[in-house]
Formats: structure tokens, sequence, C-alpha cells
């Protein structure tokens, strides 16, 4: 099995890789064409990405690949549809940064609110100025709006409340149930739930739903002064009413996330609201901890450990949520070599097409029951020949319930 991987990650991951029969190549350097052309000298069947984006050229190039691990919590880097379109899955690790992402939001917030990086800069310039800076509201009792109340949403909720915050969230898919279990106020929407904020949050997947939806209406229903945090991506947010919101209503913000970053590590990089003194930003650092890599890395293994022996690939996120099957085919037969072709063979002369099976073995390895879930219908005469096998027991075909 080869394996390239693309980007820094734990440096354990090559050698656990290896352990359990990988050939793992490392380039951190291929960007772009570079690695369009990495990819089909290596012919890797696994490629294996941080930051660096995948291409419909770079799912193209490799002939053997048939499986992309983002090192982190989004795919928004991997063209899903070109990797669809060849079979090759797309998989993730959700949550194992987590925490790491929850600690810079509460550390970005805490420094809005007390200026402490304008502190640091102001000593190092050779100013005392305990005047200005000895001003703050403080967060304790103050209210704060999570935005997405994800794995990332509630480890900050747990820490904010430890800080004695107030919490509302919005979440498209959140019950009284889930709400109680967090401890927030369940808002209707976005604007409601900001509307009373004295700091807001950010943590909304970048889906095509989400896209920009942080804009005037969201801003417009903010406090004038609040704090506004984004540690998610630059996408969701309307990055011109953000800066309109800046200048027109003194909003105070930390963000670890910029429009148009650069795809190097190290770069120049300019946009108009790193310019805003009561900006705060940082440099898309939010999964970058020890742990958070050290997580990353073991389910990145724990991911390549699942392929390697069929099993089913952990956070993949390309497979069809619902398919062209109308019928469920069950045939129950003696577990012999040649029993399923037979099954197929009868199913393309009649023309369905198979959308999933699953051949369930019963104990003693003497009998088994095959469950094909089919696009059409099995006619009663294609069921007689199935049947005509002798290691076939019984044969019948449903209709799936919608």
């Amino acid at each position: 099995m080869r394996i390239l991987v693309a980007d820094k990650l734990a440096p354990f991951v090559k050698g656990h890789l290896q352990d359990i029969g990988a050939i793992v190549t490392i380039d951190t350097t291929a960007r772009d064409a570079a690695l369009t052309a990495r990819i089909a000298e290596l012919d890797p069947e696994v490629l294996i990405v941080r930051s660096t984006k995948v291409t419909a050229a770079d799912i193209g190039a490799g002939r053997s690949l048939s499986l992309v691990i983002r090192a982190g919590a989004g795919v928004n880097t991997i063209d899903l549809v070109a990797a669809s379109a060849k079979g090759v899955y797309v998989t993730n690790c959700p949550g194992k940064n987590a925490v790491a992402v929850a600690e810079l939001a509460i550390g970005h917030m805490i420094n809005a609110d007390r200026r402490i990086s304008d502190n640091v800069a102001a000593l190092r310039a050779g100013k005392w100025d305990k005047k200005t800076f000895g001003v703050a509201r403080g967060l304790r009792g103050r209210t704060l709006a999570i935005l997405g109340a994800g794995q990332i949403g509630r480890e900050v909720a747990v820490r904010a409340a430890a800080m004695g915050m107030k919490l509302v969230a919005w979440q498209r898919t959140f019950s009284d149930a889930d709400a109680a279990a967090l401890g927030v106020v369940d808002a209707p929407t976005m604007e409601a739930a900001v509307q009373f904020a004295d700091v807001v949050s950010v943590h909304l997947a970048l889906v095509k739903e989400t896209r920009g939806r942080i804009g005037d209406a969201v801003f417009a229903a903010m406090r004038p002064g609040a704090i506004f945090i984004n540690t998610a991506r630059a996408e969701v947010v309307d990055s011109d009413a953000l800066l309109r919101a800046v200048r027109e209503k003194q909003l105070r913000v930390g963000t670890d996330v910029f429009p148009d970053e650069p795809t190097a590590a190290q770069a120049d990089y300019t946009h108009p609201l790193v310019h805003e003194p009561t900006v705060y930003g940082t440099h898309h650092i939010g999964a970058s901890t020890d742990e958070a890599e050290e997580a990353v890395g073991e389910e990145c293994v724990r991911i390549v450990a699942a392929y390697r022996d069929g099993a089913p690939i952990p956070n993949c996120v390309n497979l069809a949520k619902r398919t062209a099957a109308t019928h469920l085919l069950v045939v129950r037969h003696a577990d012999r070599v040649g029993v399923l072709a037979h099954v197929l063979g009868v199913l393309r002369e009649a023309g369905v097409n198979v959308q999933d099976m699953q051949n369930i073995i019963f104990s003693g390895g003497e009998a088994a029951c095959a469950r094909i879930a089919i696009a059409a219908p099995v006619s009663a005469d294609a069921l007689s020949r199935i049947q005509t096998d002798p290691n076939i027991y019984a044969a019948s075909c449903v209709a799936i319930s919608e």
C-alpha cells in the first residue's frame, strides 16, 4: 500500500503507517502542479493532506488513488465532485482538533476584551499606558452567542460557561434536548442569536448554505461594540460586510481566518481587515497544537488501517446518502464459490443495476444471506432463474419502503 503525505503531520505517523504495511512518502513541498506530478509519479493508493488543496487534476493523476484523507475537520479544500466521480473515498478527522480551536477562540475573546496584544505592542515600543489599557468590560456575566454548535462550538460552550458567561446558540439541527444538555438557549435564527450578545463566536462548517451567510443582516442585529470571533472559515463571513460593521458599529474582532489566505506557510499577505485597529488576527493556527496534531495523526492511522482491512471507511463524507435502489433482493445460500456470481449474472442479463450489496455469513461458515439493493424489481422469471442454483435455499424481492 503506497501512501503520499503532502503536509506536516505528527512525527509518529510515518512509523505507525509503516507498521501496518504501508510504503510512505512525505513531500510537504508538493503544491498545485507539483502535487499532480508527484501523484502521477508515485501512484499512491492513499493521499493525506492537511491544508493542501486536492483538485480534479490531482485525483485524475493517480490511477490507484482510492482514498484521500483530510487531516482536519473540513473538506472544502478537496474536489468532492471529482473524487466521487472516480470512486475515491474522501474522509476527514472531525473533532480531533476541537479543543485546540476552542482554546484559541476563548483566547481571542479575552484578548479582544483586555487588548492583551496591544498591551504587549505598547510595552515593546517603550510605552507605559495603564490609563488606556486599564479599561475593559470583562466576560463574566456577558452573553456569548455561538453560531454552529458542532464539536468545536460545544467545546467553546463548556469553557465559556466555566468563565461565567451566559450562552445562546444557533445550529441548523438542534433539539431542545441538545440545548439543555449543553446549557444554552436555542435561538431560532442567527440574527436572533446575536441580537443581545456581547460576544459572537463562529463555528460553522463551510457548505453551500453557509457560504457568506454571516453578512449585513447578522451584523445589523449585533450590538455596537460587541466582540466578533471567527475560528471557522473565512468564507462563511461576508468580509465586506464585516469591514463595514467594524467601522460603523465599532465591533472588536478576533479572527484566525482571512479571505484568500496564502497556501504557503510563510508569505506576504494584506487585506483591509488586518489594518483595522480593533481587528486582532492570527495566522490560521487554530488546530496547530501538539495535542491536536497528535490526535489527528492517530485518526489518520486508524482510517488507513480500516481501509487496509476492507472495513467501512471512518468519517467518509462522499458516500451517497440515498441511491436509486427501489427493491431489495434477499438470497439465502450455501457459502460456496460462484453462488453470488450466478445471482449477479442473472441480474446483468435482466438489466437490473446493483446499488449496494452485503453478504452476511452465519456461524459455522456453511450458510450466508446476501442482501442486494437494486434499481428495479426482479421479474418472476429472473427470480426463478436465480433459484436454479442448487446452492441457493431461497430468494425473494421486496420493494424498499420510503
